[in-house]
């Protein structure tokens, strides 16, 4: 069974066992306010016995019989009962919603390595062409950690026959164009500014916190790779606000 058809099993009966969840706080709902209602008019008619009997000096203001009878009292316990109960139920629902966000999230992961793993072998079958720097990155699938990686590398989205392989080798100026004659998986990453797949060589950002981090070189402007530290625009940007305050 794939991901997706285990995940939609477990969350085809969650709105079945919602709506019954539901339908029981409603029901318990009605129960407690018909409580209510008659509690509030047994009190009410008790509270009017009372002050008769102190006009017609049966019974003192300070008397013990001034106290609502046991069948009153019973009627509260019994609203604060049915009011766990409406509260207990809505956490079982809150708890069921949340177990199936978590298991969504377990999912995607599942569904993401999936992907990535689909990616290598994909790039190990049809391999991949050479880079500048050694750093192939196969979307994310190649993705290390920010620090000590290379600068630049060549699109391996490019890789697919040697047409594609040749259409790599032009400079930076006429990298852009390469993206019409890509055929462009929905699924693939996207990087840099322009938001498309990766091809032709691309620069890594130098931020460890940089959203984008790849970008083509036409994008940015560069026709070589950059010597020391490169930034994009946006961390450039970032880093002096911080100096100036």
């Amino acid at each position: 069974m794939s991901i997706s058809d285990e995940f939609q099993a477990n969350i085809e009966a969650l709105p079945n066992i919602l709506q019954r969840k539901y339908a029981l706080l409603r029901d318990l709902d009605k129960s407690l306010q018909e409580i209510q209602r008659q509690n509030e008019q047994r009190c009410e008619q008790e509270i009017d016995d009372m002050k008769r009997s102190i006009k017609s000096g049966s019974i003192t203001p300070n008397s013990s019989l001034l106290k609502f009878s046991d069948d009153a009292l019973d009627e509260q316990k019994h609203a604060i009962r049915i009011a766990d109960e409406k509260v207990a139920l809505a956490v079982q629902a809150y708890d069921l919603v949340d177990t199936h966000i978590q298991q969504l999230d377990q999912y995607l992961k599942k569904f993401d390595e999936e992907l990535r793993r689909a990616e290598r072998d994909s790039m190990a079958t049809i391999g991949s062409p050479p880079t500048v720097d050694n750093n192939v990155k196969a979307g994310r699938s190649g993705e290390t950690s920010n620090r000590g990686r290379k600068k630049t590398r060549l699109a391996t989205a490019s890789a697919t026959g040697s047409a594609s392989a040749t259409a790599a080798a032009p400079t930076a100026g006429n990298s852009t164009s390469m993206e019409l004659d890509l055929p462009v998986d929905p699924n693939e990453p996207t990087y840099c500014f322009c938001n498309q797949v990766s091809y032709g060589e691309m620069v890594a950002c130098d931020n460890p916190d940089c959203k984008i981090e790849w970008f083509h070189y036409g994008c940015v402007g560069l026709k070589e790779q950059p010597k020391g530290k490169w930034y994009c625009s946006d961390c450039v940007g970032t880093q002096r606000r911080r100096k100036t305050r």
